[in-house]
């Protein structure tokens, strides 16, 4: 018969084999174990540290690039842009210090900068349109006549870019008349603001896109809007670039990807993605005498960009030398 003493004595021999065999398994396996972790964990840090020595070379080769073309930008844009005026306009989230930065190399290329406009999100804010509709029709010249399919971002760029640039360089520095209340009556709306004196009229602009592409359910409308204002500038004046930082993933909220995915917009409009580095403030100099010249292209190092900066070219064709001259 089987009684309680039994039952505690199995019980009692159950444990004491488990822990004999735990005893005699971390005893025996000890070594092996031990010399294996030891082995992976060398393996580890000898290929973690050959990655950093890759990086520091890599950060040192990239230092001593831009420290070179820091040194070189002023001849290598001088005189690119001498009698262009050249309109600087931000939108929310985009860089001060690459706008100071490519400011400054604008200056050594020899452009004048008319004036800055910084757009606010309200005016990229899918939810107050009905505002900025309400103020396109309001403002507009009579002769002003939209496409169809024009978007309420497409219908206000046309608007701003009839204020702040032109075609004509001869009406460069000047107001437009027609549109003399834009931007008076945007910035009171709470739409954008101002910096200089950008209602006298640029033949070029800079648009700075935002650091971040855009997230959440509006991110694909309001990038489609940097596109509309971009393409509107460039447009209505000589020529536009859109500059900011490559996004590695090229989301749909990235307004440089957005630029490039679109077919038309991407013929006319050039987009630098390197406005953070050296070379890439001297790409801007040059994709804007690209844009005078009639063409446009994209550049940087980010998906869609077809070279780091546009190709060297004289500014005008060389006089050509006949035998008899």
């Amino acid at each position: 018969m089987i009684d309680f003493r039994y039952h505690l004595v199995s019980i009692v021999a159950i444990f004491l084999a488990l822990a004999v065999g735990i005893v005699l398994g971390t005893t025996l396996l000890q070594g092996p174990a031990v010399k294996s972790i030891e082995e992976v964990t060398a393996g580890l840090t000898a290929s973690n540290d050959e990655l950093r020595a890759q990086i520091d070379t890599l950060r040192g080769r990239e230092a001593g690039n831009d420290q070179f073309i820091i040194s070189a930008t002023a001849d290598l844009v001088a005189g690119d842009l001498a009698g262009q005026r050249v309109l600087l306009v931000e939108t929310p989230g985009s860089s001060n210090a690459v706008r100071e930065a490519s400011e400054q190399v604008l200056d050594q290329a020899g452009a004048e900068i008319s004036g800055r406009v910084a757009l606010s999100e309200k005016f990229f804010d899918p939810k107050t349109k009905g505002v900025l509709d309400g103020l396109v029709n309001q403002l507009k010249p009579v002769n002003m006549v939209f496409p169809a399919t024009a978007t309420s971002w497409d219908r206000a760029a046309a608007l701003l870019a009839a204020a702040l640039v032109t075609t004509d360089q001869a009406q460069g520095g000047t107001p437009n008349p027609a549109t003399a209340d834009v931007l008076s009556t945007f910035e009171a709306g709470g739409l954008l603001t101002t910096e200089g004196d950008p209602v006298k009229r640029a033949t070029l602009a800079v648009m700075f896109a935002p650091e971040r592409a855009y997230e959440g359910e509006n991110a694909e409308t309001q990038a489609g809007a940097i596109v509309s204002v971009a393409d509107g500038l460039d447009v209505g004046g000589q020529g536009a670039v859109l500059a900011g930082m490559a996004d590695a993933a090229a989301s749909p909220g990235d307004a440089i990807s957005a630029v490039r995915d679109e077919g038309e917009v991407s013929k006319r409009v050039s987009t630098v993605d390197t406005a953070d580095m050296p070379v890439g403030r001297v790409a801007i100099v040059y994709s804007l005498r690209e844009q005078m010249s009639g063409r446009a292209g994209q550049y940087g190092v980010g998906k869609g960009a077809s070279a780091p900066v546009p190709a060297v070219t004289s500014a005008t064709p060389s006089p050509t030398t006949t035998s008899g001259s």
